[in-house]
């Protein structure tokens, strides 16, 4: 028993010793409205030699498109309600616009990529968010991811292809629905760490988790989730951080090996683990 034991560990060891990398590296809002920042990240992006994920924010080319439109937008803890008006502008601007930009600049990098949003190919399945009635909120149009699609996944993966996601899922009744991006990179990372070994990166415009805000050289280095408390307690987070800290330690919990939250123009130092704040299972 004990040698057929011991087979079986040995399996398991190459099985997993076998798992090829994956990133699945998601940039904030920050980093697409400007436009500099976006085509060095994205340049960078390219000259990672490994399969890999984008998933991008909207940015605020959908707002300044609302107030255009005179199209009112509210935010409620930084998430965007999203009525049936406001779907149709974010729907635009975040499938049309800017994922289609990353696209064709990742084209001009050398990278074949294709663009993606929730309802394509089945991509990702959510519900939408039931109103908050303790907190007398109706998100509207907002998803919660139910289920991320590997079928349609990874034959573009074993290809090379870069694939690109708009964060726009649907409920598989023909609704389309505006979900967290930060939610959606973590749902990917962790339907594929059963297959590939998974690194999340949340890229953003500061270097890292920082205990000052205003301070780039205040980076956390690594944060573990006793830590997390603690620092939640001492509100030394910036409450912004918070949803995308409690994304990252779930991926953890959830086969994702390595989140690591960054500086979008260190992109090359991050996937190997040199900048930013890596986020600690225990």
């Amino acid at each position: 028993m004990k040698d057929l034991q011991q087979i079986h560990d040995s399996k398991a060891g190459i099985q997993n010793a076998a798992r090829e990398a994956l990133f699945v590296i998601k940039i904030g809002g920050n980093i697409i409205d400007d436009n500099n920042k976006l085509e060095i990240f994205l340049q960078k992006f390219s000259a990672i030699k490994a399969k890999k994920i984008l998933i991008h924010g909207g940015g605020k080319l959908a707002t300044q498109l609302a107030k255009d439109l005179g199209i009112e937008q509210e935010l409620v803890d930084g998430r965007r309600i999203t009525d049936a008006a406001t779907l149709k502008i974010v729907t635009m601007v975040y499938a049309g616009f800017i994922n289609k930009n990353i696209v064709a600049q990742l084209q001009a990098n050398g990278n074949n990529a294709i663009g993606f949003t929730g309802a394509d190919a089945n991509f990702i399945r959510a519900h939408k968010r039931l109103s908050s009635v303790s907190k007398g909120i109706d998100y509207g149009f907002v998803g919660d991811v139910d289920e991320v699609n590997t079928v349609a996944i990874e034959p573009l993966l074993e290809q090379n292809i870069v694939i690109v996601v708009a964060p726009i899922t649907h409920d598989g009744k023909g609704q389309l629905l505006n979900t967290n991006a930060d939610t959606i990179a973590q749902s990917i990372a962790t339907t594929l760490g059963s297959k590939y070994e998974v690194s999340l990166l949340y890229c953003f415009e500061k270097a890292g988790v920082l205990l000052d805000a205003n301070d780039d050289n205040s980076v956390i280095a690594t944060i573990n989730p006793a830590y997390f408390t603690q620092l939640k307690e001492a509100q030394l987070i910036f409450a912004g951080m918070i949803p995308k800290l409690e994304n990252a330690f779930a991926a953890l919990e959830k086969g994702v090996e390595k989140v690591i939250i960054g500086k979008a123009e260190s992109i090359l130092d991050l996937v190997q683990a040199k900048a930013g704040t890596t986020i600690q299972k225990s």
